[in-house]
C-alpha cells in the first residue's frame, strides 16, 4: 500500500511539471500565434486558432529543453511568456504590414488606391489585398509552419523560458524591426514611385508644351494601365524579395539584440 502512495505521488509530480510546463510553452505560443501571419489572421475562427495554438504547443514543449519548477507556479513568468510571444509575433506582422505599406504607396502612385478598398477584413487598395494575399500564400507553401516551430524552439536559447529580457535590447530589436519594414515596403513599391515619377514629368511636359490639350483625361487611362501592366511584371520579383527577407528573420530573428 506503500508503495502504491508513492507511485502515485510520483505520477502526481511528473504531471504537475508537464501541466507547468504545457501552461508555460501555450503562453508564449498562443500569443505568437495570434499575430503569426495567415494563422492569426482576422479572418480565422477563433477555434482554429485556438486549435493551432494547442497543436503548436504540443510540438514545441517536448523541444523546449526547460524544466521550470511546478512550486514556482505564479502569474509573472505566465506574464514573462506571454510578453515574449507578443515579442515574436509583432516581429513577424510587421512583414505583413510591409506588405500593406507597399500596397499603399503603389496605389496612391498608380491611382488606384479607390479601387474596392473595403474589399478585405482590414481597409486597404486593391493592390495592398492583393500583394498581401499573395505573400501570406507564398509564405504558407513555403512552410510557415515549421518556420514558425523552429522560430519558438530556438527562441528559449536566447530567451529563456520565465525571465524578461531587457527594455533597452528590446527597444532596440522593436527600432530595427520597424525601420527594416518601412524600407522592405519602400523597395517593394519602388517600380511604381518610379514610374509615377516619370508619369507626372512626361506630363508635365506635354502640358507645357501644348496648353490646349487635356492632358489629365489622355493621362489618368494611361497611368491606370501601366499601373497594371507594372503591377504584373514587378509584383513576382517584389514577392520573392519579400520571401528572402522573411526567411532571413527566421534566420536571425534576434540580430539587433546583443
Amino acid at each position: 500500500m506503500n508503495e502504491l502512495i508513492k507511485d502515485a505521488n510520483a505520477l502526481t509530480g511528473i504531471a504537475a511539471d508537464l501541466l507547468w510546463l504545457g501552461a508555460l510553452v501555450f503562453m508564449r505560443v498562443g500569443s505568437m500565434m495570434s499575430l503569426l501571419p495567415a494563422f492569426g489572421e482576422q479572418s480565422v475562427p477563433q477555434r482554429v486558432r485556438l486549435v493551432l495554438a494547442l497543436t503548436f504547443t504540443a510540438v514545441v514543449a517536448p523541444a523546449a529543453q526547460a524544466s521550470p519548477d511546478p512550486t514556482q507556479a505564479t502569474l509573472a513568468p505566465l506574464l514573462i511568456e506571454a510578453v515574449v510571444g507578443l515579442m515574436l509575433g509583432i516581429g513577424l506582422r510587421m512583414f505583413v504590414l510591409a506588405l500593406q505599406i507597399a500596397g499603399a504607396i503603389a496605389a496612391q502612385a498608380t491611382s488606384l488606391s479607390q479601387m474596392f478598398g473595403g474589399a478585405g477584413p482590414e481597409p486597404q487598395p486593391a493592390i495592398g489585398n492583393l500583394m498581401v494575399m499573395a505573400g501570406l500564400a507564398l509564405a504558407v507553401a513555403a512552410g510557415l509552419h515549421v518556420r514558425a516551430a523552429e522560430l519558438i524552439i530556438l527562441s528559449y536559447q536566447l530567451l529563456p523560458m520565465g525571465r524578461l529580457p531587457a527594455a533597452a535590447d528590446v527597444a532596440q530589436w522593436g527600432l530595427s524591426q520597424v525601420t527594416h519594414a518601412f524600407s522592405l515596403a519602400f523597395c517593394l513599391a519602388a517600380p511604381f514611385t518610379i514610374a509615377a515619377l516619370l508619369y507626372n514629368v512626361a506630363i508635365g511636359v506635354i502640358n507645357r508644351a501644348m496648353p490646349a490639350l487635356m492632358v489629365s483625361l489622355i493621362g489618368a487611362p494611361a497611368l491606370t494601365l501601366g499601373g497594371l501592366i507594372l503591377m504584373a511584371l514587378s509584383l513576382p520579383l517584389a514577392l520573392a524579395l519579400w520571401s528572402q527577407s522573411l526567411q532571413g528573420f527566421f534566420v536571425s530573428p534576434f540580430s539587433a539584440m546583443p
